[in-house]
C-alpha cells in the first residue's frame, strides 16, 4: 500500500489486491519475457539519466544537462493506473547519480555529491537549497558522471572515472605509449569512501580510495543481501584504431569486456594497464604498455570480474531484485540497463537493452539473459545518434517493479508482471 498525504492508491501491477495496472498495447515499444507487460509513466523529460523510487511511489530522474535552469524531475501518480499526473522540476545541479537515503534526496552531480533535505518527506519536492557532502571532485570532459552507492553502515562511494582511455602519453593518440606509473590513478579510475551525513568533505582531505583499476563504473550498486559492493565497468576503446597490426575490426569491437565486478577494500582491477579478454578468459596486458593481446604480464595479480560481457555496450545501470512480484527465478538476481556502443564500427553497435544476471550468494549463478530490447526502435544500429531511446537507469518500486529511464528523450517505463 502506498500512503499519500492526501489520499491512498493502492498499486497493483499482479498484486492480489486492489486493481491490476493496465499496460501500454505495444507495452511502450519494448519486447519482454512472457508474462511481463509495460506502461509509459512519463516521457519527453528530458536527457534522464539515473532514477530512484521513494516509498510512497512518487519517482526522481536525474538530467544529464539543465532544462530552464532545472536538474531533476519529480513525478506523482495521483489516480494509480502507474502513470505520472504531476511532473515538477527542481534542483540548480545536473548529473547522474539519484538517490533517496535517509530522508534525503542525493544528487551526483559532475564535480560534486549534494543532498537535498525535504521539509515533510511526503511532499513531491525537497525544500530548500542543496548542501555538499563530498565536494572537489574531479570533472573532466571524459568520464565525469558521478554514481554514488551507500553501504548502509554511514558510508558512501562514490565513482570518480579516470579521464582517458588508456592512460596514454598523448590524448587517444595512435602510437603513444601509457604513462607508467599512470599518475590519474591518484585521484581517478576508481572508487572513492565517504562520509554519508558529513557535510563539506572533499576528495583529497576526506576520501578514501576503496577499489582502484577501473576506468569508467556509471553502474553501482550495493547488495545489501550479501553486504557487498558491485559495479559494471566501461572498458577501453579503439584497439584496432590504435593498433591494427594486433587487433582486426571484429576483435577491436568484442574487446574488451565490459566487466561485472565485485568490490572489496583495497582491490585493484588493472586499469589502464590490463584490460579483460572474455574470448580468452583472463586478463592481459593492455597494448600500450608492451601486451600482444595474449600476454598476461603484471595482469596476472590483478582481480577479475564475477561476469563478462561483450565489448562497447556501455552499462549504465545496475540493481539487484530484492522485490517479491516477479517470479522466484529473478529474486537476488541483478539487472543491468546497457546504454548501447559507439565503438564497434565498422561492426553493428550493440546494447540498447537490458539484460538479467541470476545471482548465488555473492557470485552470478549460470549465463545472463537479456530480459527487454526494443528501446532503439531499429532492427540495426549503426551509429548511437539513431537509437530513439537508450536505457539509463534502473529502479525498483515499492511494488517491486522495474522502472527504465532513457537517456535521449526522457522517457520512464514501468516493467511489471501479470503472470
Amino acid at each position: 500500500m502506498l500512503l499519500f498525504t492526501f489520499s491512498i492508491v493502492i498499486f497493483a501491477g499482479c498484486s492480489k489486491q486492489g486493481t491490476t495496472l493496465q499496460p501500454d498495447p505495444d507495452n511502450g515499444g519494448l519486447l519482454l519475457p512472457d508474462g511481463f507487460s509495460a506502461l509509459v509513466v512519463a516521457e519527453d523529460l528530458g536527457p534522464g539519466r539515473h532514477i530512484t523510487v521513494k516509498e510512497n511511489g512518487d519517482i526522481y530522474v536525474s538530467l544529464r544537462r539543465l532544462q530552464d535552469g532545472n536538474g531533476a524531475v519529480a513525478l506523482r501518480d495521483t489516480s494509480g493506473d502507474g502513470r505520472a499526473d504531476i511532473t515538477q522540476y527542481f534542483g540548480s545541479v545536473s548529473g547522474t547519480g539519484i538517490e533517496l537515503h535517509n530522508g534525503f534526496l542525493y544528487y551526483g552531480a559532475d564535480s560534486m555529491v549534494v543532498r537535498y533535505p525535504f521539509e515533510n518527506y511526503e511532499d513531491l519536492l525537497p525544500a530548500g537549497n542543496y548542501e555538499i557532502i563530498a565536494g572537489g571532485l574531479t570533472d573532466e570532459r571524459q568520464h565525469a558522471a558521478k554514481p554514488f552507492e551507500f553501504d548502509g553502515q554511514g558510508n558512501m562511494y562514490v565513482t570518480i572515472g579516470a579521464p582517458a582511455n588508456a592512460c596514454m602519453e598523448q590524448m587517444r593518440t595512435k602510437g603513444s605509449p601509457g604513462m607508467d606509473p599512470c599518475p590519474l590513478l591518484e585521484y581517478a579510475g576508481g572508487i572513492w569512501r565517504f562520509r554519508e551525513d558529513v557535510v563539506g568533505q572533499t576528495q583529497l582531505e576526506d576520501g578514501y580510495r576503496y577499489s582502484t583499476g577501473i576506468r569508467h563504473a556509471v553502474a553501482l550498486r550495493w547488495n545489501d543481501k550479501v553486504g557487498k559492493l558491485y559495479t559494471v565497468q566501461h572498458g577501453r576503446d579503439q584497439l584496432h584504431q590504435f593498433f591494427p597490426e594486433l587487433y582486426d575490426t571484429e576483435q577491436s569491437a568484442e574487446l574488451p569486456a565490459e566487466e561485472f565486478l565485485m568490490l572489496d577494500d583495497g582491490a585493484d582491477f588493472g586499469w589502464p594497464y590490463c584490460y579483460y579478454d572474455q574470448l580468452q578468459g583472463k586478463k592481459v596486458l593492455a597494448p600500450e604498455y608492451g601486451g600482444d593481446g595474449v600476454e598476461t604480464g603484471r595482469c596476472e595479480a590483478k582481480t577479475d570480474p564475477v561476469m563478462a560481457f561483450p565489448g562497447h555496450i556501455a552499462p549504465n545501470d545496475l540493481v539487484f531484485y530484492h522485490g517479491t512480484q516477479f517470479p522466484d527465478k529473478y529474486h537476488n538476481g541483478a539487472f543491468i540497463a546497457f546504454h548501447g556502443s559507439w565503438n564497434r564500427a565498422p561492426e553493428p553497435q550493440e546494447g540498447y537493452n537490458i539484460i538479467f544476471v541470476p545471482f548465488d550468494g555473492q557470485l552470478p549463478l549460470g549465463n545472463w539473459e537479456e530480459f527487454a530490447d526494443g528501446f532503439s526502435q531499429l532492427s540495426t544500429v549503426d551509429n548511437p545518434g539513431d537509437a530513439v531511446h537508450r536505457p539509463c537507469g534502473l529502479a525498483t518500486g515499492p511494488d517491486g517493479s522495474l522502472y527504465v529511464v532513457d537517456s535521449r528523450k526522457g522517457k520512464v517505463w514501468r516493467i511489471f508482471y501479470s503472470g
